[in-house]
């Protein structure tokens, strides 16, 4: 039905939701254009994407005229939404390659965390050695080809403030052993190798990790205050720095630098994380 097409891009705005603090389901349907010729539309030009409403009458992309009905009001309804819509369909960025979601690490989580690292050192002005994020927390996968806002929005839903937090190694340590035991969640600037729940070796910045050091910690006041059962505020080895920036924000903007430098969304798993099968 049209309207099953149509509903895509009206699902869209949930996201005006997320300012009341609620959580939002919502999921993407393949727009095949095989009945009307609608398509999602861009920023720019809607009419050509999902047609025209003039009366009681709706003319589809495609030609086809619908008069009366439901038809027209549900186009209507989308099509007026379009001006307030624009912003979350602005073009930010280039993918040159789908990224998805996988575990235990994947090219988008190591994007992620990547990016996350460098934002939470350029806004506290401390040295992150290692990020933790949680997979709960990256909730859609990216698109091939032009990244727009909503990829990114919908990606980062929830409003977490980034933190830099000191840890010693031996904390590192007892997390990534109780991860092995259980699940592991994001990590950046650590490998680990685990088998049969236990760690086998870890490393910081291509070294052993050392008990006594003190090491700097990239992440979100969700896991700092328990979220995911990770309650990281008791591996505190000094002051925090909890920010007032939250995480879509700081990912927005190491999007937006990218962007401004030419360069593309990319990442990739690169063996950071390595759980040994017994047939292995």
């Amino acid at each position: 039905m049209l309207y099953r097409k149509l509903v895509f891009t009206a699902l869209l705005m949930s996201m005006a939701f997320l300012a009341d603090g609620q959580e939002i389901r919502w999921k993407r349907d393949i727009m095949d254009a095989s009945r009307t010729g609608v398509t999602v539309p861009d920023a720019t030009a809607p009419e050509e994407a999902l047609g025209t409403v003039k009366g009681k009458t709706y003319t589809a992309p495609n030609g086809k005229v619908y008069r009366g009905g439901s038809i027209y009001r549900v186009a209507a309804l989308v099509a007026d939404a379009q001006p307030t819509m624009a912003i979350v369909k602005e073009v930010i960025g280039y993918s040159p390659e789908a990224m998805a979601k996988a575990y235990p690490e994947s090219s988008l989580t190591n994007w992620y965390i990547d990016n996350f690292m460098a934002a939470v050192e350029e806004v506290t002005g401390k040295h992150v050695d290692i990020g933790i994020g949680n997979f709960g927390g990256v909730r859609v996968d990216l698109p091939a080809g032009n990244v727009i806002y909503d990829d990114i929005r919908s990606m980062f839903p929830f409003r977490n403030q980034i933190l830099y937090m000191p840890i010693k190694g031996a904390d590192i340590k007892a997390l990534l052993d109780s991860m092995a035991a259980g699940r592991f969640q994001i990590l950046g600037g650590i490998r680990v190798v685990a088998k049969d729940g236990k760690v086998l070796t870890a490393e910081i910045g291509g070294e052993p990790i050392d008990d006594e050091r003190i090491y700097g910690l990239a992440t979100i006041t969700f896991l700092m205050n328990g979220g995911d059962g990770l309650m990281l505020e008791k591996y505190l080895a000094g002051e925090p720095v909890v920010t007032d920036v939250d995480i879509f924000d700081a990912m927005m903007a190491q999007v937006q630098k990218a962007t401004s430098a030419g360069e593309p969304i990319t990442g990739k798993a690169d063996g950071r994380v390595v759980i040994i099968k017994d047939a292995e």
